[in-house]
């Protein structure tokens, strides 16, 4: 699988890597063994990019990955974690270096690693990434050692943009998709000027670009695809990337028949779509099933999408998309 570098990091990653916050319960149980066997998949299909967060199933996530590393000792890999979540609110007040320092040695007991490659900011409020102070704590864990590198998790453009114009931010992590194109405005351009990596979180829409999904379609109620769609949990952008599910299940259908011209399935096609995008570095598609996660990296693969498939990814979102996503993120 094609490698790149992740910004200021340095280190290498897959262009398809795994997110894992599907293996932290959220998307409906999941159990060890199961999680196992999504890693190995991932790993065995070329992947080298894991990411997880410490909030992801009261730090289930990270276990389960932190096992999977103790299990593969040899796989030649890079772990992204995020932190302050945690806090009652992601906002100024909770970002201090003792909350830091305890987030970070949490994540490094989790994982069963010395120094986290990579710690995000998990999608603060604005007066977090505006903040130097927040940037000068950050500086001391890499001088501790705690941490290799940091970078942000965002839940705006306007947000992103804002992380990008700080020298020591390595990478940005955001909404991206076929159904949430406002990043190649200005996003993937500046982070390319200035040498940070993109991490493309919601590559799937939560899976409503996989084309499975009816409008009678139902979740599990831990599912945040149940309990968030109206935002009731967190930022509703995180949930079917903010679009109506009637509605985006509607140009899902659309999406399908796009990628089915291009000779591709939708789920490839969407991820495929996300890679190919200048500026973009690695996607990290979820993944409850060792099919899945195989299935995810083959879009590595893709060759040169088809300018009319392109073409018509750009004219669905225009005419049905746009103006519910586009002012808001």
């Amino acid at each position: 699988m094609e490698q790149r570098i992740l910004g200021r990091t340095g280190r290498e990653v897959s262009t398809v890597g795994v997110g894992t916050w599907q293996l932290g319960g959220e998307w409906g149980a999941v159990d060890d063994a199961s999680a196992q066997g999504v890693l190995d998949a991932a790993a065995e299909s070329g992947v080298t990019f894991i990411d997880t967060a410490d909030v992801y199933g009261d730090g289930q996530s990270e276990q389960h990955v932190g096992r999977w590393l103790r299990e593969n000792p040899d796989w030649n890999g890079f772990v992204a974690t995020k932190m302050i979540r945690r806090a009652a609110e992601p906002d100024l007040e909770h970002a201090t270096l003792e909350n830091f320092r305890a987030w970070t040695d949490r994540s490094r007991r989790n994982l069963g690693v010395d120094t986290l490659d990579l710690v995000q900011l998990h999608c603060p409020t604005s007066d977090v990434i505006a903040s130097d102070r927040v940037y000068d704590d950050l500086d001391t864990l890499v001088e501790d050692g705690a941490i290799a590198s940091y970078g942000v998790s965002v839940e705006t453009c306007e947000q992103a943009l804002a992380a990008i114009r700080r020298p020591h931010v390595a990478s940005v992590q955001i909404i991206l998709n076929a159904f949430r194109r406002k990043p190649l405005d200005e996003v993937l351009p500046a982070a390319r000027e200035a040498g940070v990596g993109i991490i493309a979180r919601v590559p799937l829409a939560s899976g409503l670009l996989s084309g499975r999904y009816t409008k009678e379609t139902t979740f599990a109620e831990t599912d945040h695809r149940t309990f968030n769609r109206d935002g009731q949990a967190f930022d509703v952008g995180e949930t079917f990337s903010g679009v109506d599910f009637a509605t985006g299940v509607d140009a899902a259908a659309r999406f399908t028949e796009l990628a089915r011209d291009a000779g591709l399935a939708p789920t490839t096609a969407a991820l495929a779509w996300v890679i190919q995008q200048p500026g973009a570095t690695s996607v990290i598609p979820g993944a409850r099933t060792a099919e899945q996660a195989r299935s995810n990296a083959e879009a590595a693969a893709v060759g040169a999408l088809p300018q009319s498939f392109l073409d018509g990814v750009r004219e669905l979102y225009d005419e049905v998309l746009r103006e519910q996503i586009h002012p808001r993120w």
